[in-house]
């Protein structure tokens, strides 16, 4: 199968990789509604197509945070992608770095903050707040050091969401040696993987909070380590310890209430990112994209408001500039790229964005993505 769509990249992740991994990149919590509105959400807006004007020239660029963007596009964190392909944050973030978008290493990822940076081009870190401040601080510091430009805080993960996905695959909730059993089948199935992973991309812990986790070896016991070390006891309050910490931009992701966005302004956050965890925490709440209008017409003029969830073209990007985002980050996207094909799927998944955006502006007449409004929608 050849991929034309974004995604068709899921179908191929799915062939590609173990079930452990690919239900856990796709899969959401409880029933997974909000994971559907998401997407169905963005599908139900429709665009409102003009003709007959000059569209010769297009400015996909835009300015953010002191950075240049080439397409109004980012590769949002995704924990543990070093398990879909081999040191997969490495790969995906060369990728972004052709395409000229940033790339948001997650605090759970398998690479490093050093080593993401060591391919010449410093990440964006994302921090999730553990009950070890004395860990954070020096992480904090570790990030700083690496040359990462911008804060990426998720605060809608006090803990983890009941993804019943990862439950019956065998990731969650199973005994040592139901789970020893279903990786090595897992394994055996899927021989590419356990060639390109498995074998050659060792090692497999989670590299920036590798020395603050002291038990269990298998990925899968990360998880366990995760929902006791999150810290829920946090408030508005830490921002300013997590400012005493970090000297450049703080961008707040996880909300989707307008009093919360206006919190992330008064607390100093120079960003926010409109967004549910791609549904994968509380379900049956709002689409991403459904939050967005009101909380741009609140904030908007304080903080750079971006949105992720639901994006799967490069119409859906367009959509969410006319409503409001300065820019969108996609996670399960980039995400089933890496497991279909490494960093070559992901620069080609990023080229299919860019040239369905640019279908999108010359059939809407919009030249210049800056300019994009809601005048570009149709409402009739």
């Amino acid at each position: 199968m050849r991929a034309a769509s974004v995604s068709d990249y899921r179908e191929l992740a799915r062939r590609r990789l173990p079930n452990i991994f690919f239900e856990y990149i796709d899969g959401g919590s409880y029933a997974e509604v909000t994971l559907g509105r998401n997407v169905a959400d963005l599908e139900a807006i429709a665009l409102r197509q003009r003709v007959m004007r000059d569209m010769t020239r297009l400015d996909m660029t835009v300015e953010t945070l002191g950075q240049a963007l080439k397409m109004p596009v980012g590769l949002a964190p995704v924990g543990m992608a070093g398990m879909y392909a081999r040191r997969g944050e490495a790969q995906a973030i060369r990728a972004a770095t052709k395409a000229g978008v940033p790339f948001c290493l997650s605090t759970v990822g398998v690479c490093s903050v050093e080593e993401v940076a060591a391919t010449g081009t410093p990440p964006w870190f994302q921090l999730y707040m553990l009950k070890d401040r004395g860990y954070m601080r020096e992480l904090l510091a570790r990030a700083k050091a690496a040359g990462c430009p911008v804060l990426m805080f998720t605060v809608d993960l006090p803990l983890p969401g009941s993804r019943y996905r990862d439950i019956r695959s065998g990731f969650s909730g199973a005994s040592r040696l139901e789970a020893a059993l279903t990786q090595a089948w897992d394994g055996v199935t899927h021989p590419g993987w356990t060639w390109d992973v498995f074998v050659q991309g060792r090692p497999h812990t989670l590299g920036s909070v590798q020395a603050a986790v002291t038990e269990g070896r298998r990925v899968t016991d990360f998880l366990a380590w995760i929902a006791r070390n999150f810290d829920r006891s946090v408030t508005w309050k830490d921002i300013d310890w997590v400012r005493e910490n970090w000297d450049g931009p703080i961008v707040i992701k996880g909300v989707l209430d307008v009093d919360d966005a206006r919190e992330a302004a008064r607390a100093g956050a120079q960003g926010l990112v409109v967004s549910n965890h791609g549904g994968r925490q509380l379900d049956g709440v709002k689409s991403s994209v459904a939050a967005l209008p009101r909380i741009a017409d609140a904030v908007g003029g304080d903080l750079e408001v971006y949105m992720d969830g639901g994006v799967r073209s490069g119409l859906d990007v367009l959509k969410a500039l006319a409503l409001g985002a300065k820019a969108c980050f996609v996670g399960r996207p980039w995400a089933w790229a890496l497991g279909a094909g490494g960093e070559a799927a992901v620069a080609k998944m990023l080229d299919t964005l860019r040239a369905e955006l640019a279908v999108a502006m010359i059939l809407t007449g919009c030249n210049d993505v800056r300019t994009a409004r809601r005048d570009l929608l149709d409402t009739g």
